[in-house]
């Protein structure tokens, strides 16, 4: 049971913050790269990307950027706006954790958050700044039914 889906259907605050990790790998550029159609040769070329001061191919910023949206998506925040800053490459191996934290929540459930993306060193690599909609009541009771049904759609878990 994810614990973002608890913690929406108990009711979200200004201050809440959830953090998720992966690690990429090529295999998910090139996936990226199929759907986005993102074909640049700063990802998959070594010597583009040396051409470029970068020690090997990079991941797209919007791959990276796209961990915020397994949160977003866990919460059922509807995206109004979305602001990204990206400050150093990410190369496949790298560890992310994306941690989204909501900053303000207003009584028509309009919202906003900052989310810190770090790698593995502990370097920040983007910044963002979101706006959307979070789940009302009426939302929040239909997700408990669907967490209580097994939240058969859902494989983050």
């Amino acid at each position: 049971m994810s614990y973002i889906r608890k913690k929406t259907i108990a009711g979200l605050k200004p201050g809440d913050s959830f953090t998720v990790s992966r690690t990429f790998t090529e295999n998910d550029s090139t996936a990226f790269a199929d759907v986005g159609r993102d074909y640049n040769p700063v990802h998959f070329d070594l010597r583009f990307a040396k051409t470029k001061n970068f020690h090997g191919p990079i991941c797209q910023g919007l791959l990276v950027a796209s961990l915020l949206t397994e949160i977003g998506g866990q919460i059922g925040w509807l995206a109004s706006e979305m602001n990204f800053r990206f400050k150093k490459p990410v190369y496949f191996g790298d560890t992310i954790e994306c941690r989204f934290t909501i900053t303000e929540l207003d009584d028509r459930n309009r919202a906003k958050a900052e989310v810190t993306f770090k790698n593995q060193r502990d370097e920040t690599v983007i910044e963002a700044y979101v706006t959307g909609i979070t789940p009302g009541l009426p939302e929040r009771r239909v997700m408990e039914v669907m967490m209580a049904e097994g939240d058969p759609t859902n494989k983050c878990r």
